[in-house]
């Protein structure tokens, strides 16, 4: 099997994540800033956590080659995205401390415990399979959105967002993830025990992502 599989047997909540009206309003511009600024804090404590389960896939890992894998994207995470979160923050008047001292919302407790869960009490496909629907994902709506005729960039507020995720350094990192993710699924069946528990760990974190979104919409009309 390849992760492309795992996307077809989750299309409902595959398309429902990357097509989420946050994203939609992100793109033309008219998200409402508390509910930008919402998941900024959010995401940044999310890929705290993040940064772990890519440091317990080289733990999890048989082989050097599966280790070298996972240490570029934990650089990545610490020395890019996180630092863009970081910059984009301090642009909204929210400082590196204010976001270390953010209280996690619901969702980001749920989303991130189910993807250490998966990697602590399965194996480094299993842990994978709970983290491929974040960089996939993310992949997938920077090139959707800027292809998408409506959308807007000049004069957006979140166009330093739709450029990260739609770059290139962003897609040919997450492209060489995906790669190396679908080496591990080779010699899987899809229709085996193994394949389906890696579909149903790869629908429970798209679910989630789809909650993250809405965590952050559900917030346009707070005072923050």
């Amino acid at each position: 099997m390849q992760y492309q599989d795992l996307i077809e047997a989750c299309q409902q909540e595959w398309q429902a994540y990357t097509e989420h009206d946050f994203v939609q309003q992100l793109a033309k511009g008219t998200l409402a800033k508390p509910s930008f600024l919402h998941y900024l804090k959010q995401d940044f404590l999310f890929l705290k956590h993040y940064v772990r389960a890519y440091a317990l896939a080289i733990y999890k890992a048989n082989s050097l080659e599966d280790m070298r894998q996972a240490l570029p994207t934990v650089h990545a995470l610490l020395d890019s995205e996180i630092a863009h979160h970081v910059a984009w923050c301090e642009q909204w008047g929210i400082s590196e401390q204010d976001m270390e001292q953010e209280p996690e919302d619901f969702g980001t407790v749920a989303y991130t415990r189910f993807v250490l869960d998966a990697g602590m009490s399965g194996d480094l496909v299993s842990l994978y399979a709970a983290l491929a629907p974040c960089s996939i994902g993310y992949a997938a709506i920077g090139r959707q959105l800027a292809q998408q005729s409506d959308t807007v960039w000049d004069g957006n507020p979140f166009q330093t967002w739709l450029k990260l995720y739609s770059g290139d350094d962003f897609q040919s990192h997450v492209a060489q993830g995906a790669t190396h993710f679908n080496k591990l699924l080779a010699d899987i069946e899809l229709t085996s025990q193994k394949g389906q528990q890696l579909i149903e760990t790869f629908r429970t974190a798209t679910r989630m992502e789809i909650a993250f979104w809405q965590q952050g919409l559900n917030q346009s009309g707070a005072n923050l």
